[in-house]
Parts: structure tokens; sequence; C-alpha cells
């Protein structure tokens, strides 16, 4: 067993490296062709329209809600469980967020508590798959139908995750993902936009990139080079350097080539933390409706405060000392300082995300983790509860 347990390993083989070298030492590395046949694969994966790379998941978000149309003074309803990124997202196209509480269970926003936020300034919807766990999208969908709002899915967790057997970030008018390095699939820094709307699409694909009519790489191709006559490009769109480069696609495409296998694993790790701690005083997210696909991204447990007087993090600290590395995921937005001061939350503005937030931490679940690993952090959960 190795000396550190680490929480967030990427999982990262010889195929990568060399897909990466092979892109080093063409003659091209910034966005191009090997960018664009990671679109197309990951376009086929999920089964979607289009499907357009980013730098980030949080570069997504901020193309969606510009271009479903979110101004300045809109309202726009997310989960108050989730990261910065979602947050920051709404605030940088100059719209409010306004925070529907979650599911104790699912630890997903509530359906019920959405319908109650809206107003005459409501535009959308933003949900967030939380740790790889569909929202429950029918209730959510006649919601937005209902009050015609728009749905951007924040997939940041989700790649592999299905409702209804249909892959999710296809039922919101787009779906953002992550592909940090912790990420299911990981191309370092990298994310990427699914949509079925060919006007959004187009104008997504222009702004990511300055807002320029044409790609570098299309404009210095051989074909092109050859021609008499120089072909200018066009700024369109207001834009911004949100492109993905050729060098982490890479990545991306032999990641991508993996995520069966590693989901698997995934499945597996979560199935024995599950069962080996069967009767602590500690609670897990429940899978509430059926025809669903979890991608397991986090195992989230959570302690159960009628049960126990044991704080979150003292199990943090002693799981440290015995050299096993865990996340949070997440503090509630609701605790954090901007926030705070400029929308004004408190900690009774989302109580069940609040208790949450407070309790709640995230265990080792990547391929590199062992089964023997497992069962080692299982037993020394187990050991501080019976301390």
């Amino acid at each position: 067993m190795r000396k550190q347990i680490i929480f967030g390993e990427p999982s990262i083989g010889k195929e990568e490296i060399n897909y990466i070298s092979k892109v080093v030492r063409s003659k091209w590395i910034g966005s191009g062709q090997v960018t664009e046949t990671f679109e197309k694969k990951f376009k086929i994966y999920k089964n979607s329209k289009y499907a357009l790379s980013v730098n980030s998941c949080t570069a997504a978000l901020h193309l969606s809600l510009i271009y479903c149309g979110i101004k300045r003074n809109d309202e726009v309803i997310t989960t108050p469980m989730t990261f910065a990124s979602t947050i920051n997202s709404i605030a940088m196209v100059g719209a409010k967020p306004i925070l529907a509480d979650i599911d104790p269970e699912t630890f997903n926003i509530n359906p019920r508590n959405i319908e109650k936020k809206i107003t005459k300034k409501t535009k959308a919807i933003l949900i967030v798959h939380l740790a790889g766990l569909p929202c429950d999208l029918i209730k959510i969908l006649k919601i937005a139908k209902k009050y015609k709002l728009k749905i951007i899915e924040d997939c940041a967790h989700a790649i592999e995750s299905k409702y209804n057997n249909k892959h999710v970030g296809n039922f919101g008018n787009t779906g953002c993902f992550s592909f940090y390095s912790t990420k299911n699939l990981t191309t370092g820094e990298g994310g990427m936009i699914i949509c079925k709307d060919t006007n959004i699409y187009k104008k997504l694909r222009i702004a990511r990139l300055h807002g320029l009519s044409k790609d570098a790489w299309k404009r210095y191709l051989p074909d092109n080079v050859k021609k008499k006559q120089y072909e200018h490009y066009d700024v369109s769109e207001i834009g911004f350097k949100y492109n993905m480069i050729d060098i982490n696609a890479a990545m991306g495409i032999v990641q991508l080539n993996k995520i069966q296998k590693h989901w698997k694993i995934r499945q597996s790790l979560f199935n024995l933390y599950k069962k080996k701690l069967e009767g602590l005083p500690l609670k897990f997210q429940k899978i509430n409706f059926k025809n669903v696909k979890h991608a397991y991204h986090l195992f989230l447990l959570v302690i159960d405060k009628k049960k126990t007087k044991k704080k979150r993090d003292n199990l943090i600290s002693f799981l440290s000392k015995n050299n096993i590395g865990v996340g949070i995921n997440y503090r509630t937005v609701t605790d954090m300082t901007v926030y705070r001061k400029k929308y004004r939350w408190t900690n009774n503005t989302c109580p069940h995300s609040k208790y949450l937030g407070d309790n709640t931490l995230s265990l080792p679940i990547h391929p590199k983790v062992t089964k023997k690993e497992a069962l080692y952090i299982c037993e020394k959960i187990k050991q501080f509860f019976k301390k």
C-alpha cells in the first residue's frame, strides 16, 4: 500500500503521454485538428448534436449564460451545494443567483424549492448534478416549460451520468462539462459544451476565441497557404480566450477511450464504501428514482448529528494523520464571504445545504485506489467512531 492515498489523483498512463508527445513534436500545438477530433468523439459519446471544447467548465457556464440570453438584473435559480464557478458565472453576466435549497436525501436541488423561488425576473435554472447523480429532471423540465425558462446543466461531475437512458447535458439548452485534473475524464484543464440549437452553437464557437471568424490553424493549413489570395479573418462577436488546445485535447481523446473501464472501478469502490460503512452514524447520497446512471465522481458521506457528537473536521484530521486524503464537496456557497456581502445570504438561507456543507466529506474514489486501500480507509473510519 502507498504511503499516502491521494484524494483526487488523475489516472494518466503511457498512452496519454505518448499522444501528447506526438502533438508537441508536430507542427501545431494550439487549437487545431486534434481538438476538433476530441469534440467529434465527445459528441458521439454523449449522443449530442453539437460539442464545443473550451478551457474550463467555468468558461462553458459563462458562455452558456450569455448565449441563452441571460442579462444584467435577470435572476437565475441554482443550488447552494456547488463550487464557486456556478455562482461566479451568473455574477459575471450581471445576473443574480437565487438559491433553491437541496433535497436532504439526494443532495441535489429540490424541484419544489425551485418553483417557490420563481419571480418575473427569473430567466433560467442552472442545475448541478452533484457527485454524478442526475437531478430530478422530469420535474425540473416541467417547471421550465411552465414558466418558459432556460435550463443550463452543470455536468462537471457527470460525464458518464444518464437519466432515463439519456446522457445528462442533453436535457437543457446547454450542458457544461469539466475536464479538470480531478475529474473522471481529465485534460489537465478543460471543458466542453454540448447543445442542440444550431444558432447557439455557431455563436458559442465564434465567441470562445475572441469572436474570430476563422481559427488560426485553418488560416495556416498547407492548402490555404498555397492560395495566392490571403484570407483575412473578421471579428463578428465580442469574444473571449476560452479555447482548448491540441495538447489538452490529445489527453482527452485517450481518456475518453478509458472512460467505461474507469467508471467500473469507481462503481466498485462506491459500492464497497457503502457496504463497509453501513451501520456507522453516517448518511449517504440516495438515488431516489430508477433509470439513472451515477457517474460515481464522488463518494459523499455525511456525519449524522442525531446519532453522534463526532465532528467532520476531526474525522478529516484523523484520516490525514493516517495518510488518507479526503475532500469537502462542498461547503455551501452561503458560507462564502463575498456572497454573504453581495447577496446577504446567511446560515438560514438554505438550511439543508448548510447542514450538508458542515458535515460532509468525500473519500478517494479514483481508479488508482486499490481494494486494499479502500478497505483500509473504511477500517480507519470505523476506528474513529469507536474512539
